[in-house]
């Protein structure tokens, strides 16, 4: 199937980059609450280098069709050789929200699978994000 030549977010470097430890906390929270989500980045090359971490949100089922990806957030960081540093996103109701059919501004429970990467089509961890019933 054809596609775009080059996905949202690619970028070229001289070195590569390693992606770990993906965690949200809390992994439940209300519809008004708020999570933080952070992964682990090391630069695996032998040269320094920048990159741009991407967070990525998919509503697994919601009252409306939603994007597959949903860019979230994103945090350009530079790192020497060997080199690891952690990113931080946080994520509230206006990250997870979307109008419904009568146009309302709304947070649905449900599951969401929070994706890490370097880009759309270059994710390299995932976690669940819990949006529980009042």
């Amino acid at each position: 199937m054809p596609g775009p030549l080059w996905a949202f977010g690619h970028g070229l470097s001289y070195t590569t980059f390693r992606y770990d430890a993906i965690k949200v906390s809390p992994a439940r929270i209300a519809p008004d609450g708020s999570a933080t989500v952070t992964v682990k980045v090391t630069n695996t090359g032998r040269r320094a280098g920048d990159e741009v971490v991407q967070l990525y949100l998919h509503a697994e089922v919601a009252s409306v069709t939603r994007p597959v990806k949903e860019l979230r957030g994103f945090s350009r960081i530079q790192l020497k050789a060997g080199e690891s540093k952690r990113v931080e996103f946080k994520l509230g109701p206006a990250d997870l929200g979307f109008y419904d059919r009568d146009m309302k501004r709304v947070v649905e429970p449900g599951k969401f699978d929070v994706m890490v990467g370097a880009s759309s089509a270059d994710i390299r961890q995932h976690a669940t994000l819990e949006v529980a019933k009042k």
